[in-house]
């Protein structure tokens, strides 16, 4: 069988070659952390694609929301079934503003389906409101979409390269209103980790203090004071923080768990203490045979079809191996590579190896 965590250990290799060199590296503060208050905004809307070849839905809200559309152009209807159906659909669209926009720029939107819309290819967004949280309209959008993939039905068949029931129209949205963003208070602004870390924080607020006097508030803040040769220009000043460099920290040892595609990514400084590990596969396996039975010409009797069933039970020969005490990340793979262990194998025994205390590392399952 091919060993298929050669992979596995070409990559815990590299992993222990590259912290030695991380250390004496330097990164940008604003790689690192963000000015507090400066955020993005979320935007959402309801309205309506038209133009679609059929594959609209036939919700009633739809239908309400066409005749409106057409009350508020001018145009009266008796009845909203008057609109040929599955030529419009009703969508939700979301947006994301980011700090300091102001009015007349561009955004880019998300449209999605609301009901049983078949795809949204080839529709327009018809005008819509976007708001804010509070209820405040802050962008309009519309234009056409762009679905990125093809979802065709014919005959009882379909084929789909890609999600069409949502889409996204590259700067599609207008902001109509400028969106202000505080900088800090009066005489300091504060500086937010992407991350939790207590020694990169405490670096952070001693690099600063060669600017302006500073003092890390916890393990994910720094509070900087303005000087007052800054007060009034607080965009040259968080310019020269930004661009000051720190050394990064090692990051704790982990060992992150994908369970639906069988990824495992050991991290470095993972250490195992005295474990033995027991492997061994039962593969069982059944064969389904279709048969027909088919009666003489003299019997009175009719064909029949019938199913056997073959169940073949392979053992394949149970492996120990033991780890030592304070083993690492090279023994580890080495170990587990000298028994055929596959991605899946490998997850059940990270987790086992968890629960007994073994495993001297955080292990995340997403």
């Amino acid at each position: 069988m091919k060993k298929i965590i050669t992979i596995a250990l070409m990559l815990a290799m590299l992993s222990w070659t590259i912290p030695c060199q991380a250390i004496e590296a330097s990164v940008r503060i604003m790689d690192l952390a963000h000015i507090k208050g400066v955020r993005e905004n979320q935007l959402v809307g309801y309205g309506l694609v038209v133009g679609l070849p059929g594959t609209g839905d036939n919700s009633r809200s739809t239908q309400i929301t066409n005749k409106m559309l057409l009350r508020n152009l001018g145009t009266v209807i008796d009845q909203e079934n008057y609109i040929q159906k599955g030529a419009s659909a009703a969508v939700i669209v979301t947006a994301t503003v980011p700090p300091f926009s102001k009015n007349g720029d561009k955004i880019d939107v998300t449209v999605s389906a609301m009901a049983d819309c078949k795809s949204l290819e080839g529709g327009v967004l018809v005008q819509t409101i976007l708001k804010a949280p509070n209820g405040e309209a802050v962008a309009v959008a519309q234009g056409p979409l762009s679905v990125g993939g093809i979802n065709k039905i014919a005959g009882g068949s379909s084929a789909r390269t890609a999600i069409t029931t949502s889409g996204r129209i590259p700067g599609g949205a207008i902001i109509e209103r400028d969106i202000y963003t505080e900088i800090g208070d009066e005489n300091s602004i504060t500086l937010c980790l992407d991350k939790s870390d207590y020694t990169l924080v405490s670096r952070i607020a001693k690099t600063v203090s060669r600017l302006a006097p500073s003092q890390a508030v916890d393990g994910s803040s720094v509070r900087v004071e303005i000087p007052q040769r800054f007060l009034n220009d607080r965009v040259t000043f968080i310019s020269l923080i930004e661009n000051m460099e720190v050394s990064p920290t090692l990051e704790k040892a982990k060992v992150v768990v994908n369970e639906r595609t069988g990824t495992v990514v050991i991290g470095a400084d993972v250490k195992l203490l005295p474990a033995a590990v027991a492997h061994g596969n039962i593969t069982v396996t059944v064969t389904s045979h279709n048969e027909v039975s088919q009666p003489n010409s003299f019997a009175n009797g009719a064909t029949v079809g019938f199913e056997n069933a073959d169940i073949e039970i392979n053992k394949a020969p149970g492996s120990l191996i033991k780890m030592p005490a304070n083993s690492n990340l090279n023994d580890l793979v080495t170990a587990l590579n000298s028994i055929g262990v596959a991605p899946v194998d490998l997850i059940s025994i990270l987790q086992a190896l968890k629960k007994s205390g073994s495993l001297q590392a955080e292990l995340i399952i997403i």
